[in-house]
Formats: structure tokens, sequence, C-alpha cells
């Protein structure tokens, strides 16, 4: 891929690529039978090792998941460059390629490096388009969204995500719908727009609903109503409406998969936020100190710049002891996690 194309794509550019991804053809992808034959069994081993980068990463945080990304989607793009293969191994094989190449760009984005996330989000986008597999292109789109809004751009989340929900709407697959649409939402709430977002928030919640259907992808499998919750908390605490994002996030918090320490400790860094918003500053500092128990056993630069965020609500009341406390404690836990 050529990354300082990728690198340049935002607004009107990352609009017609999106398009572009919707309307190609996909292009074929048979390998005369030279050089090793490439088996089914040797397919789902690859798609286990994207599969187990993926949990390591709700568990653990990006940490040095980005390099061993990377080196597992080298070694699958060497595959298609010189493994013997048919028409529907290739496809298959586009498909792990897709869904490694998201998983890379999420952990790159996770680490910080923002810039290089998208590039390999656009190479994601580009193999779910040889894979045939339409939600593997929502996927990579839905990261493309959280990537937008959260970096200054959130009209084109709204265009990633309601370019990922046009494509796959036929496809009956509930929770990708119900995800697509909170992405939609965040995007919505960053631009201030109320009411289109609490309306998105709405759909969500009824797809949700429905419950997972045999369309929706395997490795869609954290959402949850704790995920439901919590993004809408985020829309509210974008639309600054603390009382309700405190809510949302009680909501969350009840129902999250205990196993997902990441998901849980930006929430509650949020719902900190809030509750210092509102000037409840006890409750506040006390939410705060959870998600410091989590992050500081967590890899994770973009928890660690929640965090900070966080810390900035506490301005008003940075001279009482309780804030002073908790200031001193998250520059140990995140100088710690920004040093490994």
């Amino acid at each position: 891929m050529d990354r300082r194309y990728f690198l340049a794509v935002s607004g009107v550019a990352l609009t017609a690529f999106v398009h572009h991804w919707g309307t190609a053809e996909a292009e074929p992808l048979v390998r005369a039978a030279h050089g090793s034959r490439i088996t089914p069994e040797l397919l789902d081993s690859l798609q286990q090792t994207t599969d187990s980068l993926r949990t390591m990463d709700a568990s653990a945080g990006s940490g040095t998941l980005a390099e061993l990304g990377d080196a597992h989607l080298a070694f699958l793009t060497r595959l298609v460059q010189h493994g013997a293969y048919d028409e529907a191994i290739g496809r298959r094989l586009a498909a792990i390629i897709a869904d490694t190449a998201t998983q890379t760009g999420w952990f790159t984005f996770d680490s910080g490096d923002h810039g290089s996330a998208l590039a390999y989000l656009l190479g994601a986008l580009r193999a779910a388009k040889a894979s045939g597999d339409l939600r593997l292109g929502a996927g990579a789109l839905s990261y493309m969204a959280i990537h937008s809004y959260s970096t200054g751009s959130p009209r084109d989340a709204v265009t990633a995500a309601q370019a990922a929900r046009e494509k796959t709407k036929h496809l009956g697959a509930h929770s990708l719908q119900a995800m697509l649409l909170t992405r939609q939402a965040r995007g919505h709430a960053k631009l201030g727009e109320r009411q289109a977002a609490l309306a998105v928030l709405g759909q969500a919640a009824e797809f949700h609903a429905r419950g997972r259907t045999e369309h929706d992808p395997h490795w869609l499998y954290w959402i949850n109503d704790g995920e439901i919750h919590g993004q809408t908390g985020s829309c509210h605490l974008h639309l600054n409406e603390p009382r309700h994002a405190v809510a949302s996030f009680a909501q969350a918090r009840a129902a999250l998969n205990p196993s997902d320490l990441r998901t849980r400790a930006l929430f509650l860094s949020r719902a900190a936020s809030a509750f210092f918003r509102q000037g409840d500053l006890d409750a506040g500092c006390s939410t705060a100190h959870e998600a410091l128990d989590l992050a500081d056993h967590l890899h994770s630069t973009r928890l660690n710049e929640h965090i900070h965020t966080m810390l900035d609500e506490l301005q008003p009341a940075h001279h009482t002891t309780y804030a002073q406390e908790l200031q001193e404690r998250a520059a140990v836990v995140t100088g710690t996690r920004s040093s490994t």
C-alpha cells in the first residue's frame, strides 16, 4: 500500500474512497499452481492467530500487539504473493488479511499512532473488497469512524458509518447494525447534533434488542448491553449532558463483559468526567480511582489520553486533597504505561 496516499485521505477524498469501495467489483484472486499450496487447515490456523490477538487486546490493551499484528500481516501478504490457491481459497485469504489489517490498525491507533492506523484501515477496506465479505468492509469502516471522531473529523465518522450500514443493511446482521449506529451517533454527538445522535442511538438499541443472528460476524462477539449503554453515555458527555451520561455509564458498568477491561476503564474514566461536570467531586474521584486500578494493568495510550482528559475536568477543584491525590496517582500510572 502507498502509505503517503492513504495518510492524505480525509474529507472529500475519504468519501470518494468509501464510495469506490461500495461500487467497485472485486478483483479475481486466482494464482497459478506454483509454490506451496495453501490449505484450508492453514487458513484456520491463521484466522485463529488474528482472533487471539483480538482477545488479548480487549483484556490487556494494545501494548506490543501492533508489532505482532504487522508481522502476521506481512506473512499473510507473502502468502498472497507466493502461494498457490484457487478462487475460494484466495477469497478466504483476503478475508483474513482484511480482518488482520483492521485489527492492526486498531492496535496502532490505541498505541497513539493515528496516521499509520488510517493506512492499515484503508488497506483493510481494499482487502475486504477482494474477499467479497461486506461485513469485513463494514468493520474497517467502523474503526475509521472511531479514528475520525477521535481526531477532529466527526463528519467523516458519520459518512463512514452510514456507508457501512447502507452496504450491509440487507444481511440481517442485527449486532453489526447496532455497532455501526453507535459509531454514527458518536459522530453526530461530536458535531453537537443532539436530535440526530439520540435518534440513531435509539435505532442501535432496537437492533441490539433483536438479538445476534447467524449473519453477524464472529469478530463482533463483544457487542452487548454494556457497550450500547456506554456509547450512549459517551454521546451524552459529548453533548454536555452529564446527568444523562452518569445514568448511562452506571448501566454500562453493570452489563459489560468482565474480560473487556480496557472498555470498562474507558467508560469509567468518562463516567468520572461526567461526575466532575456535575460538581460531584467525591463520586468523580472514586470512579476515577477505579479507572486507574484497571489502567495500571493495561497498555493503552488511548486510555491514558482519556485519563488526562478526565483530569482536565478537575481544574475547578484541583487544590483539594482528593483532587491532588488523584492527580499524583494518575501521573504515576500513565507515566509507567507510556514508558513501556
